[in-house]
């Protein structure tokens, strides 16, 4: 990758699909974010009209509430969400280390796993076993093996525990999943995170024990994206070092022009918070008439802002172009209205439009 975030066109021979126990996940993917069980003002019931195949669950916040074992109880997390697709369930491990940094938590990362004490509460520990536990009981199709996140300017010395913590918590994670294999007769697909912040040595040997030990898919493990809202050159390198008959996660990518120059270094299943938080926010994508890019120079893509007084008075709809249910039906004008009154619909049509912008990328994106 060059310093201006231009990549090589050459993509890997893409995997068709995931094999689930809840249909297939067509690649590449994106798997909008239903952290707590929900994807914020959206049914479930919804999700397919705009493309969403499948969600992304934290298993760590999940476990907090309503609990990990009441879901398996209530039939699992699809049973609960009223959600037929495939569903991934995130350990929370990145979660647990970002609240332990910005003080929310007291803890810290151990051989054993991630300990941690919420305040007024009992230390607790987050290891490999429970953390796959939390996500067979979840139901999840598609699992992550716990790892050490590092922020990228941590020093050499953390950088290297991150590694040997995140192999050694991914071997006991594989194994934990294959127990469970053994005795159920299933085995849901694991992934397993990449780590090695900015070293560039430090990221091919944690690829390289982790190709050893062998998973389903690989992750790129840290903070992807620079200042300067460019992906990161360990993005480019963990594309070449992971397996290329395996999918890849870029996890927590989500720019439209990140996420395409992602899937042009072989990444393929993506999630991010940002086109559902940018809905709440009353920010919406506009397709233009350009050919999906790495970056935004050739306004492939726009911003609209709903609460703009100009739009008070349209009836054009969002997007012209778009198929959603919200710009089929309804006008810039009255989706104006609707979030000056701070009314419920505007949230979801929002949403709903954003999450049919980001289907139609991979959508694009799957048709080469």
């Amino acid at each position: 990758m060059d310093p201006r975030g231009e990549v090589a066109l050459e993509l890997k021979p893409a995997m068709a699909s995931i094999a689930t126990a809840h249909g297939p996940l067509e690649l590449p993917a994106f798997l909008p974010d239903a952290t707590r069980g929900v994807v914020r003002a959206v049914e479930a019931t919804q999700l397919a009209a705009v493309g969403v195949q499948g969600l992304c669950v934290n298993a760590w916040h999940l476990a907090r509430a309503p609990g990990t074992r009441a879901l398996s109880r209530l039939g699992g997390i699809h049973r609960f969400m009223g959600f037929d697709g495939p569903v991934l369930a995130d350990s929370g491990g990145f979660q647990i280390l970002s609240m332990i940094e910005s003080g929310a938590l007291r803890g810290a990362a151990t051989p054993k796993g991630l300990r941690y004490r919420e305040k007024g509460g009992e230390a607790k520990l987050l290891g490999p076993q429970k953390c796959i536990r939390w996500q067979l009981e979840l139901g999840a199709d598609l699992l992550v093996c716990l790892d050490h996140c590092t922020h990228p300017d941590a020093p050499i010395e953390k950088q290297r525990e991150s590694v040997e913590n995140t192999v050694r918590w991914a071997r006991e994670c594989k194994l934990a999943r294959d127990r469970f294999a053994q005795s159920a007769g299933r085995a849901p697909s694991l992934f397993a995170v990449i780590q090695g912040g900015r070293d560039a040595n430090l990221r091919r040997e944690c690829a390289a024990r982790l190709v050893e030990i062998g998973f389903d898919g690989y992750a790129y493990g840290g903070w992807p994206v620079r200042d300067d809202g460019l992906l990161v050159e360990s993005v480019a390198l963990v594309g070449e070092l992971a397996p290329r008959d395996k999918p890849l996660w870029g996890l927590g990518i989500g720019k439209p022009e990140n996420l395409v120059a992602a899937a042009r270094l072989r990444y393929e299943l993506f999630d991010c918070v940002l086109p559902t938080r940018d809905a709440r926010h009353a920010r919406l994508y506009v397709r233009g008439a350009g050919p999906l890019a790495p970056t935004n120079e050739s306004a492939w893509y726009s911003h609209l802002y709903i609460g703009d007084k100009k739009h008070a008075a349209s009836d054009a709809p969002i997007d012209a172009n778009c198929r959603c249910p919200c710009c089929e039906r309804y006008s810039r004008g009255y989706l104006h209205h609707l979030w000056n009154l701070r009314d419920s619909v505007a949230a979801r049509m929002l949403t709903l439009h954003n999450l049919s912008f980001y289907s139609g990328i991979v959508r694009e994106l799957r048709a080469g």
